[in-house]
């Protein structure tokens, strides 16, 4: 028997105001509903709770401090994709061979851009977009080949750095592949990152070309290129910047297109370029430097390779049939790690952007498509923040519908959240009151995968009912190249990360200040440690912090110390429970997560987005809280308050109305947590 639980459907329904009469007769309708079809879908089906009790991962040995490893790993770790692949361009040349004329990369057409007044004034720009136009495996292996090659003849060296600051799109890809083709060092900096972030960045990393939009040209790296000494080559991906005269001098422009011909016309008498080694670096990705200066961390080709291998094994049925969206920051190892894993299997990946997602979506004029609409993704990776705002979005929509729409929605809800937790389906929920919800995300999505940070428990439950698909949760850091638990897809619990990945192991190390030991009971606690080949070179030109969170043990293999607090269920899967740098201590001596306050009430209507805060000097937690404008002014009117919105935000009876609401809020979450 499976003794691992994640929180009670009951504690997470849905509340409903109907007539009692009526109720009773809708449980009776459902009751006979659900005896008809349980008889069948028992002899005919083994239902994913059956799957969800299967054994996931083991440790290795019977000592306290084993590392646990998946059933599928058990006699050795998985660390190459296809057979003589060991270096990205041979993963690369491998697909394109394979999957030759077949669609790739795609990216919409823009029919119209037009400025939209806002009723506050604002002005909003908004786009009409036109159908995804597609570049086959083959029409992106010849771009790639000359963008390197004309890399190559601008004085680009083998082993030498070359940054990219890009939005996501088509030409991130392309420039990759050249790199990895050419074995240059890909340095990856997010398009977020502030001026000082990105001049540390070159500069450590001594670039002398980098690659880059023409909006982020203007808008961050004009005022920024004359604090880069060694800059020589700036090639934008989208066509020539309208101005030319503001670099300093010693400082060209390109276009990409114009590299591209070079490399093109100089291939023919150019001699066979430097191919990488497995152990060369591929990639030195910067984090997004959300506690101080960005850290460059050092990838190589084999341990890209060892990631991606351990994802694809947990996707079932990847092949040409899926299509993946493609909108998160590549600059992020999740996003290139996906979209490396459908492009190694013939997947299609459709460009998009957070502004461009939906038909809601911020930039798209009312009455034409978002992205989804058109491109209809089998695949989506998503971060905890933006399936929250789905979630929230839907919930706001739910609130403003009738009271017969409203009940119709919570009983299928809370009816398929019942079914759900059984590891049954619901073809008639899903076909008749979630296909609209659904339809959202294009209609035809099979998996969503989250990553980045906690997801809540509530919103998994949410995204697996009204998606109608698995939400898989997975758990990485950019030191372990993204890779190190997914969860099954038939695995419908909450609050875990899922069993190692095919190309790791994992283990538990005790950790005394925060009480945590892998000898603790029931279950075994303490600092999640990832070993394999996935566990990355370290931290560019930081050999303390390098030593200070890696290790080699005596066979030789690496390890990533992530300060990460986990526990394991008795079936191998991880749960994250805390983090070392996240845990603060109050005046009382008693500890407390700030994540996982925060997680609690960031899900609130009325909360936008919150941060906790807390010293040992004091014995209570502070909040810094943006509320929802709409709710807030809303409970204002209810309370019989009045006053500008700065007023309201001021107000003490607001704020212990804003307090009361967030107390009871907690009061719930822990009492979730406490019976879990």
């Amino acid at each position: 028997m499976n003794n691992h639980v994640s929180s009670k459907p009951s504690t997470m329904k849905l509340k409903q105001t109907i007539n009692p009469i009526l109720l009773y007769f809708i449980h009776f309708i459902i009751t006979l509903y659900t005896i008809l079809t349980y008889i069948p879908f028992y002899f005919l089906f083994e239902t994913r709770q059956e799957k969800s009790n299967q054994i996931k991962a083991k440790p290795v040995n019977s000592k306290p401090d084993s590392a646990y490893r998946s059933v599928n790993s058990l006699d050795g770790l998985a660390s190459v994709l296809y057979p003589g692949c060991d270096t990205l361009d041979k993963v690369f040349m491998y697909a394109k061979n394979k999957f030759k004329d077949k669609r790739l990369l795609g990216t919409r057409e823009i029919l119209n851009e037009e400025d939209e007044v806002q009723p506050n004034g604002k002005i909003f720009k908004k786009v009409i977009l036109g159908n995804y136009n597609w570049l086959s495996y083959e029409d992106v292996f010849v771009r790639a080949f000359n963008f390197g090659n004309g890399l190559q003849m601008l004085g680009q060296k083998p082993k030498t750095n070359i940054a990219i600051f890009c939005e996501t799109r088509a030409e991130w890809m392309i420039a990759a592949q050249a790199c990895f083709m050419y074995n240059f060092q890909l340095v990856t900096l997010y398009a977020t990152l502030g001026g000082p972030a990105i001049v540390h960045g070159l500069n450590e990393t001594e670039v002398t070309s980098i690659i880059t939009s023409k909006e982020l040209l203007q808008s961050k790296l004009k005022d920024i290129v004359s604090l880069v000494p060694r800059l020589r080559h700036i090639i934008t991906v989208d066509g020539k910047p309208p101005t030319w005269s503001e670099f300093p001098k010693g400082v060209i422009v390109h276009t990409m297109a114009a590299v591209q011909a070079l490399g093109a016309k100089a291939t023919m008498e150019s001699k066979p370029h430097s191919k990488p080694l497995p152990s060369d670096i591929a990639v030195i990705m910067y984090t997004s430097g959300s506690t101080g200066l960005p850290k460059g961390v050092m990838i190589s080709h084999s341990n890209i390779i060892a990631g991606i291998t351990g994802m694809a094994r947990r996707i079932p049925k990847l092949g040409e049939e899926d299509v993946y969206i493609g909108y998160l920051p590549l600059a992020h190892v999740l996003e290139l790690s996906a979209e490396l894993v459908c492009l190694s299997h013939g997947c299609r990946i459709g460009y998009s952007s957070p502004q461009t997602l939906a038909d809601q979506s911020s930039k798209i004029k009312k009455g034409s498509k978002g992205d989804t609409s058109m491109l209809k993704p089998t695949l989506m990776a998503a971060v905890p923040e933006i399936m929250d705002r789905i979630y929230k979005n839907v919930m706001n929509k739910v609130n403003e519908m009738s009271s017969f729409q409203r009940n119709l929605f919570i009983l299928a809800y809370n009816y398929k959240m019942e079914q759900i937790s059984k590891g049954k389906s619901t073809p008639l929920c899903d076909s008749f009151v979630f296909r609209k919800v659904r339809s959202l995300l294009g209609g035809n999505t099979r998996l969503l995968l989250c990553g980045g940070a906690p997801l809540s428990a509530a919103t998994q439950r949410f995204m697996n009912i009204c998606f109608c698909c698995p939400v898989g949760q997975g758990y990485g850091l950019t030191e372990s190249t993204g890779a190190g638990t997914i969860t099954e897809v038939w695995d419908y619990n909450t609050g875990r990360v899922g069993a190692p990945l095919v190309c790791c192991e994992i283990k538990l190390k005790n950790w005394e200040e925060g009480g945590y030991f892998n000898t603790d009971k029931p279950h075994p606690r303490g600092e999640i440690l990832i070993g394999g080949q996935n566990v990355t070179m370290g931290y560019y030109k930081n050999e303390a912090k390098t030593k200070a969170d890696f290790f080699e043990d005596e066979n030789g293999q690496r390890w990533l110390c992530t300060g990460d607090i986990g526990e394991f269920d008795p079936d191998g899967c991880l749960k994250i429970i805390d983090r070392k740098k996240d845990l603060v201590k109050l005046q009382a001596g008693e500890y407390v997560s700030l994540g996982k306050v925060e997680a609690a009430l960031k899900n609130l209507p009325l909360i936008d987005n919150i941060c906790a805060y807390a010293n040992s000097y004091h014995s209570y937690v502070i909040g810094f809280v943006v509320p929802n404008q709409k709710e807030l002014t809303e409970l204002a009117q209810k309370k019989g308050l009045k006053g500008t919105w700065e007023e309201l935000c001021n107000s003490s009876e607001m704020e212990n109305e804003v307090l009361k609401l967030l107390s009871e809020a907690a009061i719930s979450a822990w009492k979730s947590l406490k019976f879990q």
